[in-house]
């Protein structure tokens, strides 16, 4: 398999398609190499327009989002390079390692160890230094973006808004 070209049919067939036209994201999908987050039993799937699973058969079911639905995330956030973020659900690492790119800082959470795990050496062989799987308190008042890469049900998220809005947080919600 040509790998650039595979990457190259990814983002002009599935990606652009899907309406994600800034530049800046497109480019970033082109220098963050998907095919390293994907576990090495389904690398041949990693420009494929669907998840990918990132256990073995028979285990929970986390996968990596479809490229297009990563790409859309990461346009709709509109991220600045002086931002943080929170993202939850690391997976592979490969959307923190997208995120690392355009924010000042991200931490990203996994609750499966083996995941968090896989998403901290993936993140330390593609040289992502700006990302961290442990929390650390923020300073000051600093506003930090979160990003969910799972699913949810609609009621759950905007519980959520509702709480934090009782408290002073803001919290948006990003339907696809």
């Amino acid at each position: 398999m040509n790998t650039e070209q595979a990457r190259f049919n990814m983002i002009e067939q599935q990606i652009r398609p899907w309406e994600v036209l800034d530049q800046g994201v497109l480019s970033l999908l082109s220098v963050v190499r998907r095919e390293d987050f994907v576990p090495p039993q389904h690398r041949a799937l990693a420009f494929f327009d669907t998840e990918v699973p990132l256990r073995e058969a028979g285990r929970a079911g986390q996968v990596m989002l479809a490229p297009k639905v990563e790409a859309r995330l990461l346009q709709a956030l509109q991220l600045a390079r002086h931002e943080r973020v929170l993202e939850v659900g690391a997976g592979s690492g490969y959307m923190a390692a997208l995120l690392a790119h355009k924010a000042q800082h991200v931490v990203t959470l996994e609750i499966e160890p083996d995941l968090a795990a896989m998403a901290a050496a993936n993140l330390r062989h593609a040289g992502v230094v700006n990302a961290a799987g442990f929390p650390t308190v923020a300073q000051g008042k600093a506003r930090i973006r979160l990003m969910l890469s799972a699913a949810h049900r609609r009621e759950d998220l905007d519980q959520g808004l509702a709480a934090l809005q009782k408290v002073g947080r803001e919290l948006e919600v990003i339907d696809l």
